[in-house]
């Protein structure tokens, strides 16, 4: 690679472009360190080595969020794959290769193979085998309970270690471990084969080093486990089928009954494997097992029944019910409505469609988390960083679909009623206790962000929020409808406070984090002042809002309280001001203020009256009476104000 052209300090002419140069041509994690050596070695001035870094650090993460990418593609073609697989099988041994070869490459181990239980002998022995060179491995059959296999073919459970001769919890025999020495093996792990509750066999990976398999690493293993187990199921099927061809009399109409539901469970297999290759939702698979099936299908987020927890379709009164799971996770089920019974084929047929439903939920929220988790740290670099590339931040909120070039407003929202806990800060909410309802608040927040074109972000115990203003929204009316969405999602209180309006992000990145400090303040308010749940901002507080904005908007807040009674003076040549501020200098005694205007007392009944027709019947209430007080002396002091210039 040609060095780039160095300026007379020392700096690169262009800081950026070596990385996106390294970005595009894939190259390793060491080669970004060159630039910013060639730049030291030039003396570049601290500033461009600090430019150089922070584009390192961007690039590094560029390369990393590529790498996890590409690294989940892979793992889901390499399911797809499988399921095409199934849905044509043929040739079950060349199957259950093709499934452990897979899970050797997706998982980077040095060996992969599958074991089968023997009924007969009650042990498990070696079927299949990728990257083994001893023979005496490949011939090893385990009793139930023995070595990390026997322990998994026993309890149904996986079991991982990464140093299997030094793990106690395995029973170890002389010529288990006389196996796995000869292959060499360190680090192991194995999942179960399962119909059912039935355990049917352990699919493995294992590595010849010390290794620590990561909790999607054992999930990914499980479904190919469970691919394997289908073949396993689908091929013991045909066998019965070809057995029944041959062993009754009366087989001609049991073929024909066979054949049409095997025909019909090959259609939806075909069907669904279409459905996952071509990227089909949920609702396509719903749509297709109820045409196959001959009854209306329907997926619910609902907790399955117990007996379908194992992944057998049950029934549960007069409908069936097939858990939708995925590496012990429950996502919900499908329920098949209109059919009194099924046969074993179409419960198996609705089973695979639950295992097909829980793929696309994983690869949805996989890439539904990837999408929350760029919408967050752009808003949080705008919030922390806001001296950032403003040419950088426009091209990441493009490719986010954000709309950066209008006004915006920032908004904080936060479910109940303790006030945020201090320099709470992080971009992905846990998943246990407080945490889990924090996280499906920043889901649900990150969903209404992106349909409005703005951002969303996790931060001090609750979610912000940057929303573009359209025409006719106000702060306070954007912080409402905010409110009501999240609560609606949530099915619980969330309180919203909103910011006045900030410049376009584009133009004005500095202004989010104090808009951001104003949203937080007023969520404050809200909550002390009892309205959890509602949404506002600065505007919906009076006076109290006056003092939370950073803008400090006097006119507004004379306008907005005697706003009305300046006006009718202006227009009738009345002085219900001046009465006004005559009833409260008083003490609101109307004799008083007769006395301090030189009028008649029932002319100042009078206009008091027209007052409360102007300001509404609770005027003389605690809080309005103060806020009209406020508001009169600020209009008082208003030409003072505003030879002083703007207030802030």
């Amino acid at each position: 690679m040609p060095e780039e052209p160095v300026t007379p300090d020392g700096a690169t002419a262009a800081p950026y472009a070596s990385y996106l140069d390294l970005l595009a041509r894939g190259a390793a994690v060491d080669a970004y360190d060159r630039p910013v050596a060639r730049a030291r070695a030039g003396g570049a001035a601290p500033a461009v080595l600090a430019d150089l870094e922070q584009a390192k650090r961007l690039a590094l993460r560029v390369r990393a969020e590529l790498e996890g990418r590409r690294r989940r593609e892979a793992e889901l073609a390499a399911l797809f794959e499988t399921a095409h697989d199934l849905a044509g099988l043929r040739d079950l041994d060349a199957v259950l290769r093709a499934i452990v070869q897979r899970a050797r490459s997706l998982l980077r181990t040095e060996v992969a193979y599958l074991s089968l239980n023997d009924p007969v002998r009650g042990d498990t022995y070696m079927r299949v085998t990728d990257g083994s060179v001893s023979a005496r491995f490949q011939q090893l059959r385990l009793g139930m309970g023995e070595g990390l296999g026997g322990l998994v073919a026993q309890t149904a459970r996986p079991y991982v270690t990464d140093s299997y001769f030094d793990d106690e919890r395995f029973r170890h025999t002389r010529s288990i471990d006389a196996g796995v020495r000869d292959e060499g093996l360190v680090a192991i792990l194995g999942v179960p084969l399962t119909l059912g509750s039935q355990v049917i066999g352990v699919l493995f990976a294992a590595d010849r080093r010390a290794r620590v398999f990561e909790r999607e690493q054992i999930a990914l293993l499980g479904s190919f486990a469970a691919h394997a187990a289908v073949a396993l199921d689908t091929a013991n099927l045909l066998a019965e089928t070809r057995s029944a061809l041959t062993g009754l009399e009366r087989a001609n109409a049991i073929i024909r009954d066979r054949s049409a539901v095997i025909e019909r469970a090959s259609e939806v297999h075909d069907r669904l494997t279409e459905l996952v290759l071509r990227g089909g939702g949920v609702d396509d698979v719903t749509t297709a097992v109820s045409h196959v099936l001959g009854g209306a299908v329907a997926f619910t987020d609902a907790a399955p029944p117990a007996g379908a927890a194992d992944g057998r379709a049950v029934r549960d009164g007069d409908v069936w019910v097939a858990a939708v799971t995925a590496g012990g996770e429950v996502f919900g089920a499908l329920v098949l409505h209109g059919d009194a019974d099924l046969d074993p084929v179409d419960r198996r047929t609705l089973e695979r469609a639950a295992m097909v439903t829980s793929l696309l939920l994983l690869a949805d929220r996989s890439a539904g988390e990837a999408e929350q988790r760029v919408r967050g740290e752009l808003l949080d670099d705008l919030i922390d960083a806001p001296d950032r590339d403003r040419r950088l931040l426009r091209e990441r909120a493009a490719r986010l679909r954000a709309d950066f070039d209008a006004p915006h407003v920032v908004l904080a929202a936060r479910l109940g009623r303790q006030p945020a806990p201090p320099g709470d800060r992080g971009g992905t909410p846990a998943k246990d206790g407080t945490g889990a309802d924090r996280r499906r608040l920043w889901s649900a927040a990150t969903h209404l962000a992106a349909t409005r074109r703005g951002l969303a972000s996790a931060r001090d115990g609750g979610t912000v929020l940057l929303l573009p203003l359209a025409p006719g929204d106000t702060p306070a009316g954007l912080a409402r409808m905010t409110a009501r969405h999240l609560g609606g999602a949530l099915h619980e209180p969330v309180t919203v406070g909103g910011s006045s309006p900030v410049g376009a992000p584009a133009d004005h990145p500095g202004a989010i984090a104090p808009a951001y400090a104003e949203a937080r303040r007023c969520v404050d308010a809200l909550t002390l002042l009892g309205r959890t749940g509602e949404g506002g901002a600065a505007a919906d507080l009076g006076f109290l809002g006056l003092l939370l904005a950073d803008t400090r908007d006097i006119d507004g807040f004379v306008e907005r309280t005697i706003g009305r009674v300046a006006a009718y003076d202006r227009r009738r040549g009345t002085d219900l001001v001046r009465t006004l501020q005559a009833y409260f200098d008083s003490g609101m005694s109307p004799a008083r203020t007769k006395d301090l205007l030189h009028v008649h007392v029932n002319t100042v009944a009078q206009r008091l009256e027209r007052v409360a027709h102007l300001l509404g019947q609770d005027w003389q209430s605690p809080d309005r009476a103060l806020e009209i007080q406020l508001a009169l002396r600020l209009h008082t002091l208003a030409p003072a104000l505003a030879n002083r210039g703007p207030s802030r």
